[in-house]
């Protein structure tokens, strides 16, 4: 292979030079290219996958029960484990249409961010800033649709649940990399993470508590 050339080499130089002011310029804050790290672009990955599995395996439910009124998806265990009994109330099509709907393409931004990330492309900031803000709105949206169901329509969706896990990580992975670095960003990325689990025992109690008549009966 050919050596460099004087100008190949020049131009990559100006190149990583012209990276580093946008990185270190204060003036460009939105526009610095922000890292990631190996685990987290795969963690990334990996909810991304899973909820889009869990929003294709909803809206194919959803068709088939528009065609069959009498279908049982599969994921309609008993009468507290019951995907059907969420999806036919209104909670279930809360702007008019079926709420997986929202899933596709919001899992599959969140899909190509990971490959991205993965391939190690450091995406800008203001891109991050619009993931965070996109998942802080899910992340709300989820908050309602997990009181609904349990307090509510008393019945837990399991596709549901799996996307009531995932998204305040890709909440928290997100606006890890739009906050600044600066010491109150890092704390708020600290609390972040000690938050999470918080977040998953009060979910695990509300439906431990709500339900336990039912759940006593099974052992």
């Amino acid at each position: 292979m050919a050596d460099e050339s004087p100008a190949e080499f020049e131009n990559t130089e100006a190149v990583a030079v012209a990276e580093e002011a946008v990185t270190r310029e204060p003036g460009n804050f939105w526009l610095q290219r922000r890292p990631i790290s190996v685990a987290a672009s795969w963690t990334l990955l990996v909810c991304g996958v899973l909820g889009m599995a869990a929003a294709i395996a909803l809206t194919l439910d959803r068709i088939q029960l528009l065609i069959d009124p009498t279908f049982t998806p599969a994921c309609s265990i008993n009468p507290i484990i019951s995907c059907g009994s969420v999806m036919v109330t209104d909670q279930g099509k809360f702007f008019g249409f079926p709420n997986p709907l929202l899933g596709l393409p919001a899992f599959a931004v969140i899909l190509v961010t990971a490959v991205l990330s993965i391939g190690r492309v450091r995406l800008p900031r203001w891109y991050w800033v619009g993931q965070a803000i996109g998942a802080l709105l899910g992340q709300i949206f989820v908050g309602y649709l997990i009181f609904q169901s349990i307090y509510r329509i008393h019945a837990l969706c399991p596709y549901c649940m799996v996307v009531w896990t995932i998204i305040p990580i890709v909440l928290i992975l997100s606006l890890s990399r739009a906050l600044p670095d600066s010491g109150l960003g890092r704390s708020i990325r600290e609390w972040l993470w000690i938050l999470l689990p918080v977040y998953y025992v009060v979910v695990i109690l509300m439906g431990t508590v709500q339900f336990w008549d039912y759940w006593k009966t099974l052992f």
